[in-house]
């Protein structure tokens, strides 16, 4: 009985052996703004995938957009990629705006689930706030009058950016055979599509409820790779979820404006109180962490200078205002610079990448609070009387054991003291201490009054 078991177990393991492996896809994910982290992780992934050779590569996104520049490595990576990479903006309700519609228009298969849409692929974050993207029509009217000498020559660079992200898109929609005319609708004029119509107009290939329906659709769809042409094989295929690594975690979450933010004022405050009440160094250690870790953050974000001038001089005003007392000017001055910085400190009207007002809110009225209270009661503390040691005896009385003339003995605080007087003293006198020099201490008689 125990050989014939022994021979099944021999027969299974080689059966085992020969069988071949089943075969698998990788799953990316992509939610909220494309930033430094998103872009180092999927750019990571997607040249781990042309060496570990997954069937596909599947990236679901729901995104309001992002910086152009992380955009653009996550776009190479994809366009260099000999592994097949389908984008599909799911689930319902979510968006591949702004960079997003860019990343799609890169994929070798585009796919939507029902209730989302695209577009809106203007590049406002090369533009200041509130100024609409030039209108390329007019600009052979213009062409004489927008030379570098013209005073508007900003209006020339913001068209120069903007021609430069439609012939991008132009390029990307030309070499995956998509509608190339709406390409550039989406970046002049801010088109969007739903999923519906993006398939109409040939934005997008596929149209799928969920991710088995789209593995049924890919089943048997030729893809057209960099050198070569592709017949996906999608039946029976296994998801091999990747997820960010911890570093790569921690770079989506200090790239975060709001977290960048808050690092910057975590760590002035915790340099301020250092050096306001030296202790036992906390205050100082976390400050300074917190504080490279924000110049960090400000490294990978798209901030501005003149923000973050601002934001300073709030803070220094405020401060002023705890140490010096102005009346509200060093304060409310400081109040005012300080919102404009948290404004202005990210160069971008994208919201994605500004911090929310709530949070500017939130921290102008804590900021306020802690300067103006913390910092005085701090000053107030330092200035106070000591309440130890020789100084504390300044002000005391005491009697004179002997003649002061001008030396002697007194008894201050039931201990006998080497005692100084400039006017003579005549013994069992009363005297007040005025100082502590070298153990001695400096008196002077006290007037009594009669009863």
């Amino acid at each position: 009985m125990s050989g014939r078991t022994g021979w099944w177990w021999l027969w299974l393991l080689l059966f085992s052996a020969l069988a071949p492996a089943q075969e698998r896809y990788w799953q990316l994910n992509i939610k909220g703004a494309i930033g430094p982290g998103i872009s180092d992780y999927l750019v990571t992934e997607l040249n781990q995938a042309q060496v570990e050779r997954p069937a596909l590569v599947l990236l679901t996104m729901d995104t309001p957009g992002g910086l152009y520049s992380a955009t653009r490595d996550i776009i190479s990576a994809m366009l260099e990629s000999s592994i097949p990479v389908v984008v599909y903006v799911s689930p319902g309700g979510a968006r591949a705006a702004s960079a997003g519609t860019y990343i799609l228009y890169a994929s070798h298969v585009a796919a939507m689930a029902p209730g989302t849409h695209l577009g809106a692929a203007t590049p406002v974050q090369m533009m200041p706030a509130g100024t609409p993207p030039s209108d390329d029509r007019d600009e052979g009217k213009n062409e004489e009058k927008d030379d570098e000498s013209s005073p508007s020559a900003g209006s020339a660079m913001e068209r120069k950016s903007l021609n430069d992200a439609i012939a991008y898109l132009r390029s990307l929609a030309q070499l995956r055979g998509r509608n190339v005319e709406w390409a550039e609708q989406a970046v002049r004029d801010a088109a969007t599509l739903t999923a519906p119509e993006a398939l109409e107009q040939n934005v997008i290939e596929l149209m799928a409820g969920d991710i088995a329906e789209l593995l049924q659709q890919l089943d048997g769809r030729e893809v057209k790779l960099k050198n070569d042409t592709l017949t996906l094989a999608t039946a029976g295929l296994i998801a091999e979820q990747r997820q960010p690594d911890w570093r790569q975690q921690f770079i989506i979450t200090i790239s975060d404006p709001n977290i960048a933010y808050l690092l910057m004022l975590v760590g002035v405050y915790g340099l301020l109180l250092e050096f306001y009440s030296p202790g036992f160094g906390v205050s100082g250690v976390i400050g300074a962490i917190c504080l490279l870790l924000a110049m960090l953050s400000l490294q990978m974000l798209p901030f501005n200078m003149v923000g973050l001038g601002l934001l300073a001089l709030g803070l220094a005003l405020m401060v002023a205002e705890g140490l010096s007392p102005s009346f509200g000017i060093f304060g409310g001055g400081g109040l005012v610079a300080f919102v404009l910085g948290s404004v202005l400190l990210f160069d971008t009207p994208d919201e994605a990448f500004r911090v929310a007002w709530p949070f500017i809110a939130a921290f102008t009225v804590f900021s306020l609070g802690l300067i103006l209270v913390v910092v005085r009661m701090i000053v107030k503390q330092r200035r106070a009387a000591p309440v130890s040691g020789t100084d504390a005896m300044v002000g005391e009385q005491g009697v004179a054991l002997t003649e002061l003339s001008p030396e002697g003995t007194v008894l201050v605080l039931g201990e006998r003291w080497q005692a100084h007087s400039p006017q003579p003293v005549s013994a069992h006198s009363t005297v007040m201490v005025v100082a502590v020099r070298d153990l001695v201490l400096e008196v002077k008689p006290v007037k009594e009054t009669g009863e």
